[in-house]
C-alpha cells in the first residue's frame, strides 16, 4: 500500500451547514484511523476552506473510494477532492 495525501475542498457557502455533520465526519475518518487507512487528517487553518487527509490506499481511485462515504462528502460539502501519492522520507510517518 502506499500513502495518499487527499485535498478536500468545501463549498465556502455551505460551511454552517457542516457544525451539526461535524460529529458524524469526524467519527467516520476516526473509525478509518482505526483500521489504520487514515493516518492523519485535519482542516486547513488561516481561512481556506478545506482539508488535507493522509490515507493507505493501492492507488488515487482507491483513496477517493476510501473517502467516499466521509458524511461530509456524501452532503456535498466537499465540492473538490484531489488524491495525489506521496512518498515521505523524513519524519514519523517516513
Amino acid at each position: 500500500m502506499a500513502l495518499f495525501a487527499v485535498e478536500y475542498v468545501y463549498d465556502p457557502a455551505r460551511t454552517s451547514e457542516m457544525d451539526p455533520v461535524r460529529p458524524l465526519h469526524r467519527a467516520h475518518l476516526g473509525e478509518l484511523h482505526g483500521r489504520g487507512v487514515n493516518v492523519a487528517s485535519g482542516p486547513w487553518v488561516g481561512g481556506r476552506a478545506g482539508a488535507l487527509i493522509l490515507v493507505h490506499a493501492d492507488s488515487e481511485e482507491a483513496a477517493l473510494d476510501v473517502l467516499a462515504e466521509d458524511p461530509f462528502f456524501v452532503q456535498g460539502f466537499v465540492i473538490s477532492r484531489t488524491a495525489r501519492q506521496w512518498n515521505p522520507v523524513i519524519g514519523e510517518i517516513a
